[in-house]
């Protein structure tokens, strides 16, 4: 598509400056505010500080004050109510060349009130065209850069070229969502939604847009996770657990602390299904400070070590592991399962002998930070990694974790973060989610 006025070097300029490259990429730079040309205050109203106000008058004489690091210039904006003052700090070779005094002009911008005088600092000034459409509608603001400004490619020129643009292509915009799903949900086609977004005529326009283009967005995010998921569970193999035995058995008849809860003993049924499928569990764990989460951990260590593995527990900060380390630790104080803790600052010598149990399969239970994504630390036969709060880890960091055995461990991921369950499955599309 030929647009008029951008020739090669804006085009370059553009793609440098704001990574636009073609058509596409110019209609997804969407504006971030909008002024609504319908509301315009008298100049005599303006008594105090106000943040945003867009006002329209005859601007005044442009003379120059101060000197040096000082120097400003100054005029006024005049309506049949009153005046105001306008003062620019910078810019101020091209004000002197582009403004015009005695023209009328639209000023939107923030009001101050300095010794009760009101002014407006480097408001953005356009000149009145005389023509009814560009007045009472709703003015998108794109953002910009300097160098493109000043190639006459500031918000106002960045808004001709996209409507332009839109005005002879949102017709031809191919639909991407299900006529189905469309209708279901309510939400407008695609074309008449970058028309809205980028020329609205009013702020139910932006928002029904905004709607559809964001659930859009959200829903190929989603379908490709969704897609990941799906192909993970086809392509990679886990470990079978099929036993549950003496050191299940035996905690849970003679050490267990208290009765678990309904929740605790179905999101335990859940994890016990997923590791027997033959695929690697990816599930997230969400509950309350409280509400059992480590219990259910625990047992979940248990059956990992019934069936010959061991098992990590990686948590986000030293304190964090080392009070796992203390529960897993008294947890299974009576019962012959070795517990170990891995930090950054663990002492050399005792890091050694972490390093030499580990490789053995001596060590059963190794609880700790970053530490143990290390090269460094191997084990003979880990089968479930247990991750606390992982909004805290990165994902190259989790996996890590997958490559310390000839296939991925079993994931269980905690978190007490309060997440609506719909919200979770977003965020967490990759996981199957249990909530306590």
């Amino acid at each position: 598509m030929y647009i008029t006025g951008i020739g090669p070097q804006k085009a370059d300029l553009l793609g440098a400056e704001l990574g636009i490259r073609n058509v596409e990429d110019l209609l997804t730079h969407y504006p971030f505010r909008y002024i609504d040309r319908s509301e315009i205050l008298s100049i005599g109203m303006l008594t105090e500080t106000l943040d945003a106000v867009q006002i329209r008058g005859i601007l005044g004489p442009i003379r120059e004050e101060g000197t040096g690091n000082m120097k400003r210039l100054k005029s006024t904006l005049k309506d049949q109510t009153g005046s105001i003052e306008i003062i620019w700090f910078k810019g101020q070779k091209w004000i002197l060349q582009n403004l015009v005094p005695g023209t009328e002009y639209i000023a939107f911008g923030k009001v101050s009130n300095y010794k009760g005088h009101i002014n407006m600092a480097h408001p953005d000034l356009e000149k009145i065209s005389g023509n009814a459409a560009d007045e009472g509608y709703l003015q998108p603001v794109y953002s910009t850069t300097e160098k493109l400004s000043r190639r006459g490619m500031n918000s106002k020129g960045i808004e001709r070229i996209i409507s332009q643009v839109i005005a002879q292509a949102w017709r031809e915009i191919p639909e991407s969502l299900p006529d189905s799903l469309r209708e279901e949900l309510k939400l407008i086609d695609k074309g008449r939604a970058m028309y809205a977004i980028h020329r609205p005529k009013s702020m139910e326009d932006v928002k029904q847009a905004q709607r559809r283009l964001k659930f859009e967005e959200l829903f190929y995010i989603q379908l490709e996770i969704l897609l990941k998921k799906e192909l993970r569970n086809q392509d990679t193999k886990g470990f079978v657990f099929e036993a549950v035995a003496d050191a299940f058995h035996t905690f849970y008849e003679n050490h267990l602390p208290f009765e678990l809860t309904g929740a605790q003993k179905r999101v335990l049924k859940e994890i016990r299904r997923d590791m027997r499928l033959g695929k690697q569990m990816n599930r997230l764990l969400q509950g309350d400070v409280g509400s059992g989460k480590t219990m259910v951990a625990a047992l979940s260590a248990l059956i990992a070590i019934d069936n010959g593995f061991q098992v990590s527990i990686m948590a986000p900060t030293e304190i964090l592991a080392s009070q796992h380390y203390e529960t897993f630790s008294a947890l299974f104080a009576n019962m012959p399962i070795a517990v170990g803790l891995l930090t950054g600052s663990t002492k050399t010598a005792k890091r050694r002998a972490l390093d030499a149990a580990c490789q053995s399969g001596e060590l059963q239970v190794l609880i700790g930070t970053h530490a143990l994504i290390e090269d460094r630390v191997q084990f003979k036969n880990l089968g479930l990694a247990v991750i606390d709060e992982q909004h805290r880890f990165g994902v190259a960091q989790r996996a890590k974790l997958w490559k310390k055995n000839i296939l991925p461990p079993h994931v269980l991921v905690m978190t007490a973060t309060p997440i609506p369950r719909t919200l979770a499955m977003t965020l967490y599309g990759d996981l199957d989610v249990s909530v306590i």
